[in-house]
């Protein structure tokens, strides 16, 4: 896996994956930033509810349950002093479908974190993650 970022000016970067997609990362004004981007420590929370929403929705699809739609919610809190690194993050599932199994659920989102989400690994070991979830039924 290879990204390279660019400083354009001030406190904005211009990141491009591997995969040849941009992303702009900026700071906030007090920083020398004009805000026209997410923050980098905010991109790493991203990074982890992406990884995970993508393994709970998986999984459930693997075990055939209807899913419809995974909302993930994450709130993370940083170290006062540098280099302010998360110290703890909540990450809560929303996740909707017709007749989803509250345990196949659970274990999904129990698997993602013990198991298979490979962005909250890398946080662990410094970081206190904890999870939750709720179903929501499709009104189909």
């Amino acid at each position: 896996m290879k990204c390279d970022v660019k400083w354009v000016d001030g406190a904005q970067f211009l990141g491009e994956s591997d995969s040849g997609h941009p992303v702009v990362m900026d700071g906030p004004p007090d920083g020398g930033g004009r805000n026209m981007g997410v923050r980098p420590m905010e991109m790493m929370l991203l990074g982890v509810g992406g990884c995970t929403a993508y393994d709970v929705v998986h999984i459930l699809q693997k075990q055939r349950q209807p899913v419809t739609d995974c909302q993930v919610t994450l709130e993370a809190e940083r170290a006062d002093t540098d280099p302010k690194i998360f110290t703890k993050i909540n990450i809560h599932f929303t996740v909707t479908g017709e007749g989803l199994s509250e345990k196949q659920v659970a274990r999904a989102v129990e698997l993602s974190a013990e198991k298979y989400c490979s962005a909250s690994a890398q946080l662990a070991p410094s970081c206190t993650i904890g999870h939750s979830h709720e179903i929501v039924e499709s009104k189909e």
